[in-house]
Parts: C-alpha cells; structure tokens; sequence
C-alpha cells in the first residue's frame, strides 16, 4: 500500500511542492500549526531546517502505485518529553484510508530494536481525534495531559 522513505526524500520529491502542500493544509495548521510555508524558497528553508535538527528522524509517506508521497512520519526527541514523541500527517485525500496505520506501524516496527526507542511518546491535542483514533490503534495508551507552549497536549505511550 505504501513505501516510507527516509528524509532525503524531502528534497528529492519537493519539485511536486508536497511538502509545501501538506504544512499548509486545514489539519495541519489546526493540529500542528502554522508554519507560514508559502514558497519553495520557505520550504528549502524548512527542509535545512530539519535536516540540522539533533534527534529528528524523518519519513516520507509514498504509494506503492504512484510513488506520490502522501504524508509524513516523524520521531523526535522533545526537551519537554523524557522519551521520543512520534508524530504523523497525511494528505486530506488520503485520510481514512489506512496509510496513516500501515505507515506508522512499519516506523515503530523499524525502530523497535534499538535501546533509545524502547518507550515511544505521542502529543495531540485533545480536539484531534483522528490522531486519538490512531494512536489508540497503534497500541497507545493516554499517559497524562501536559501544557507546552499555552497549548494542551495529551501525551500518549507505547512500549516497542
């Protein structure tokens, strides 16, 4: 159903603007936030960014078919959290259509071996309920409430 590809591919597949696309969509910015990406000079900008960011590993979300990415997988590890906290978005097209699960499961299943990824954190806000969904699908299990930012997050966790 779908290929996961590792960062290098932000760079690689932005000639279809993806990247550009998936940080200004509805879900995103309600659930994430306004990263104020409105050009590909913006976006290389994002992407450097990224790419010197300590401990933040990275996935591109493709189909099989097309090899059109799709979506984003990432796990970071945030100085407010003890573990690493994965995170995901997709594509409005796309949701509710399995990817986000298959994805997200092969990123865990991928990193469950090594001693730092022993415990994996998730953060939502508590009006996400399509991310709530998932990660309860995923095996997570609501940790406790945690405000970062002025902003709420349930903090969920998962033993790989």
């Amino acid at each position: 159903m779908f290929l996961a590809a590792s960062l290098w591919g932000l760079v690689v597949f932005f000639r279809g603007k993806f990247l550009q696309n998936l940080v200004n969509t509805k879900g995103w910015i309600e659930n994430i936030g306004d990263r104020k990406i409105h050009s590909k000079k913006e976006a290389v900008a994002y992407i450097n960014k990224i790419l010197a960011t300590e401990n933040f590993y990275y996935w591109v979300v493709r189909t099989k078919d097309a090899n059109r990415p799709i979506g984003i997988i990432s796990i970071i590890k945030r100085s407010y959290l003890e573990y690493f906290d994965i995170g995901f978005a997709f594509l409005p097209d796309v949701a509710n259509k399995g990817y986000a699960l298959e994805a997200t499961k092969a990123v865990l299943l991928m990193v469950s071996g090594l001693p730092e990824f022993k415990v994996v954190l998730a953060t939502t806000l508590h009006s996400n309920d399509s991310s709530i969904k998932l990660l309860t699908k995923l095996g997570f299990r609501f940790e406790k409430e945690n405000e970062v930012e002025n902003s709420n997050l349930y903090i969920y966790t998962n033993t790989v």
